[in-house]
């Protein structure tokens, strides 16, 4: 029973001193980290919007009009050239997967087009959903008019097609209603 008592203690002794270092290396690394997600979050909004050079979050106000549209609605950011004209919003959402959680950001031009779309992280299967990081997935939603319903399809020819991933009917809706859900919030926003 003794050796028990013993045993016991060392170990809580052991794990009161590894919950220290990890408290330790977390107060440490969290500024970086968080530093680390600004930058990509910065790299995400210039590769959906490339005309745009500065970004600025959307006003308080339009924003929470715009999270009462839809509540996956993460961010909203206005892009804007070198010569301060408005050139279209950045925004980041999140929809469910396959895998759970898709976090990603859809550019828009004031004109009324898809810019951009980029998956900014995801829980989806190796070699099938998680092809909904290549290029030929998120190319496929450039150019795409913000008034339609946006559709998959194996070979899209509609202006309302983007490219389904194969073997991933479930990844590619996920994302595809996600995109579809900030659509009608950004329409509905942005039409008053």
């Amino acid at each position: 029973m003794n050796e028990i008592v013993k045993l016991g203690l060392t170990l809580f002794i052991i794990t009161t001193i590894a919950a220290g270092l990890l408290s330790v290396s977390n107060a440490i690394t969290a500024d970086r980290i968080a530093e680390l997600d600004k930058i990509i979050n910065k790299l995400a909004m210039q590769e959906v919007l490339e005309d745009a050079e500065e970004f600025k979050p959307l006003d308080e106000d339009k924003f929470n009009d715009f999270k009462s549209a839809n509540s996956n609605v993460i961010e909203v950011n206005e892009g804007y050239d070198s010569s301060s004209n408005l050139v279209g919003h950045t925004i980041k959402a999140n929809t469910r997967g396959f895998g759970g959680e898709i976090v990603f950001m859809i550019g828009i031009s004031t004109d009324g087009d898809i810019t951009g779309i980029k998956i900014l992280t995801h829980e989806e299967t190796p070699g099938l959903g998680a092809n909904a990081e290549k290029k030929y997935f998120t190319d496929s939603f450039k150019g795409k008019p913000v008034s339609t319903q946006l559709v998959a399809a194996k070979n899209p020819q509609a202006e309302n097609e983007v490219q389904a991933i194969t073997s991933a009917t479930v990844t590619t809706n996920g994302i595809v209603n996600g995109v579809n859900s900030v659509l009608e919030a950004y329409n509905t926003t942005f039409s008053n």
